[in-house]
């Protein structure tokens, strides 16, 4: 019959990179349309960011803001999820090489999507990171929570000693930005509030909280009024501010800090948390060496109205790795361009028009300076105090992915901020130093496995092996039972 050795088509193919805001958007917005995706991210989970803070300050757990991706996306049948680290992507053959524990995985693609996002900027200095972690990861919080818990515990056994902790309850976040702002806020919240009776030998209530940042002021995208506001309320809540402060060195027992007028600053302090700067994710570099792109300071690619790539069309670029309009580094961006995106591909595929150029609707900046208070921009409204950290409480809410987040991320909020209890303040060990341990292996975490080949030939040992330990075992068993047929044991074997 007619037609019945004919194959169908295949279905156009979409790689996705990052499952982050603008990466899992663009997928969710993919889901009825004939098209198969490939979800290629370095972590098995999606990140809601803004919410590191409160992991790392015991609030909420890391599975509230960081459902696994596949229960994410369990439903959406046109969409898979490989785990891997991107490393490379040639845009002539059109494929995307994502490696996981040394072992490499090539995708080929129809369109590419890439929302790799944004890492910690130390500003050249990266050894800085040794000391004082970012806030970009879930393992960035876990051992940020390790670091400042553990900095009381550790403080308590000095005091028991007699000796002077002083440098153990001084916390030092940099960077007054939202993320600097919300963690110096809670770390102060933690000091004075809920940790104020757990100890015996030293009082929470002394420590100091130290926000540092070389502005001039404390959230500048906020505006000169806010910034204020937010300052004003930051020494309320017990946390020192100190502006125009350039950190020149930091090492494992404090930081220099170096003022406009030339002034420096010794500050001792074990626990410092870094939030000074973002920059893109090193595949911009990748991209612009092959499409002739513009990279910005902070390594952001320069790309079409469309969002695509120039000179490519089929590959789009999302989220915090665009320089575009000026666009901020913020979720809301991702998510839209997520949108946008899905429904270029979308319209393509249909032989529709092209869409008008990318447009971002701001919906506002917020951020919390502690219980109760937080300030939000919106447009031309500028809200303070409670009524504010109701606003960032709700949008917060709406965009934590799922039921079960929402459900426990509230249950979470009662708990720290109607009462003094933070759910999740338990630490180890391996928080603290397991990331400084795999640095200095050659190969990361990749040093710790079998490459493919060696595994199988240590495979085909252990066979051997087992082989002869059977015939050994088997060997042993015939002559014991041997032994007890003919009542041998205990007799005197014959020469």
């Amino acid at each position: 019959m007619a037609g019945q050795n004919e194959t169908a088509p295949e279905r156009h193919r979409v790689v996705v990179i990052g499952s982050g805001f603008g990466g899992l958007f663009t997928t969710k917005a993919l889901r009825r349309d004939d098209v198969e995706v490939t979800v290629v991210a370095k972590t098995t989970h999606h990140l809601f960011q803004p919410l590191l803070y409160q992991v790392a300050t015991g609030i909420l757990s890391e599975g509230s803001i960081a459902p696994p991706t596949r229960e994410v996306l369990a439903k959406q049948k046109n969409a898979s999820v490989l785990l891997g680290e991107v490393t490379d992507i040639d845009l002539e053959k059109k494929t995307v090489t994502s490696v996981v524990l040394g072992r490499p995985t090539v995708s080929e693609y129809d369109s590419l999507v890439v929302a790799a996002g944004a890492s910690q900027s130390y500003f050249g200095n990266d050894h800085f990171a040794e000391f004082a972690p970012g806030m970009k990861s879930i393992d960035d919080a876990l051992e940020l929570r390790g670091r400042i818990f553990g900095a009381f515990e550790m403080a308590e056994i000095g005091a028991s000693r007699g000796d002077n902790v002083d440098h153990l309850l001084t916390f030092v976040v940099v960077g007054a930005g939202p993320t600097g702002v919300e963690m110096a806020g809670q770390i102060a919240e933690l000091a004075h509030r809920t940790l104020k009776n757990d100890f015996r030998h030293i009082n929470p209530d002394d420590a100091r909280v130290i926000l540092v940042d070389a502005a001039p002021q404390v959230l500048p995208p906020f505006g000169a009024k806010l910034g204020a506001e937010a300052k004003k309320e930051l020494e309320k809540a017990g946390v020192e501010v100190m502006l125009g402060a350039m950190v020149t060195d930091l090492d494992e027992r404090g930081l220099t800090v170096k003022f406009k007028d030339g002034e420096t600053k010794r500050i001792d302090s074990v626990a410092k948390i870094w939030a000074a700067g973002v920059q893109a994710s090193s595949l911009s570099k990748t991209l612009a060496e092959q499409s002739g792109a513009t990279l910005d300071r902070a390594g952001r690619i320069g790309v079409n109205p469309d969002l695509t790539l120039p000179g490519h069309p089929e590959v789009f670029v999302v989220g915090d790795m665009i320089a575009l309009n000026n666009l901020p580094g913020v979720a809301q961006v991702a998510i839209q361009g997520g949108k946008y995106t899905a429904k270029t591909i979308k319209a393509r595929l249909d032989n529709k028009a092209p869409l008008e150029p990318f447009k971002y609707f701001d919906k506002g900046s917020m951020a919390i300076i502690s219980r109760f208070n937080a300030v939000v921009m919106m447009g031309k409204f500028r809200l303070t105090g409670f009524i504010a950290w109701l606003a960032w409480l709700f949008l917060h809410l709406l965009y934590i992915t799922g039921f079960k987040g929402r459900l426990t991320a509230l249950l979470h909020w009662a708990i720290s901020f109607l009462g003094r209890g933070r759910s999740e303040r338990t630490t180890t060990v391996q928080q603290i130093f397991a990331r400084q341990a795999l640095q200095r292996l050659e190969h990361g975490a990749a040093d710790l496995v079998s490459e493919p080949g060696k595994y199988d030939s240590q495979r085909k040992a252990a066979a051997e092996a087992e082989v002869a330990r059977r015939e050994e075992l088997e060997t042993w068993a015939a002559e014991e039972a041997r032994l007890s047929d003919a009542n041998e044991r205990g007799k005197q074997q014959k020469s």
